[in-house]
């Protein structure tokens, strides 16, 4: 059994900004010794127990160095432990609104870990981190009783094959919650640094890049697989924002995540 933990950020829909949808999955069978790791990186640098552990605020009781090294740690869990990042950006300016954006990242997150579980050949859960939004509840349940719909290449419908299961959480419920949203952040973090040009954190998004890259998922050579790292939509009508894709996948590429997707 392999769990996908989802979250979401950049959800303001922001001119130029991309939304990011993604999780982090790995087997269940180490999930013990991941949450038990976790929780040791946590100790070690004297988090209290009552902190609710995400990629912003830091804890009160430790310094701003320390909460990086705490969040760079975690990190270094995660790769230590072969979890894999899957991730769907989508550039706000093409998005009808944040929900429109959220509902589609789901679908699609969801699309790409049954194909991740089919080269696993096991089932897997999916556990997406709570929000409001009325429609989550009917959107889970079609996913299991029908699986895709909508602008499907060959159908309407398409069966999803290895997902037995998606059910909410929260951060603070699971140490995996709290992971997931550090990698997302710090991912965030790097994509927004080029986007709004913040000449001044670019040597940081590299770095937290070059510290991610060994979370995707790769199938063959060093390209990052299109399950891992998606750029949605397919096809992007616009010249000027195609440019925007482009641009962010040659400097997520200068910085060791090479996608494999055309643009």
């Amino acid at each position: 059994m392999h769990l996908l933990y989802c979250d979401e950020t950049n959800f303001a829909k922001k001119a130029g900004d991309f939304f990011v949808y993604g999780g982090i999955a790995f087997d269940a069978a180490i999930a013990h010794e991941l949450a038990a790791e976790i929780e040791d990186v946590r100790n070690s640098l004297g988090v209290a127990r009552d902190y609710i552990l995400k990629f912003n605020p830091g804890p009160k009781d430790i310094s701003h160095q320390q909460f990086i090294q705490l969040k760079q740690a975690i990190i270094a869990v995660a790769a230590k432990f072969g979890c894999k990042l899957l991730v769907n950006l989508l550039l706000h300016d093409i998005a009808t609104s944040s929900e429109d954006a959220r509902r589609f990242g789901i679908n699609t997150l969801c699309y790409h870990f049954d194909c991740y579980l089919n080269r696993q050949k096991g089932p897997g859960l999916v556990l997406i981190d709570r929000f409001d939004d009325k429609e989550i509840d009917g959107q889970l349940r079609e996913k299991l009783s029908v699986g895709l719909t909508g602008h499907l290449p060959y159908s309407t419908e398409m069966k999803i094959q290895w997902i037995v299961g998606y059910h909410l959480a929260a951060i603070g419920q699971s140490h995996f919650c709290s992971l997931v949203d550090v990698l997302l952040g710090s991912l965030r973090f790097a994509i927004n640094a080029f986007t709004r040009a913040r000449d001044e954190e670019l040597a940081t998004a590299k770095a937290i890049l070059k510290q991610l890259a060994p979370l995707f998922f790769r199938g063959h050579g060093e390209c990052v697989s299109e399950i891992s790292l998606w750029f949605s939509p397919k096809d992007v009508r616009s010249d000027a924002y195609r440019a925007k894709y482009r641009a962010l996948r040659d400097f997520l590429a200068a910085n060791g995540v090479v996608s494999s997707q055309v643009l």
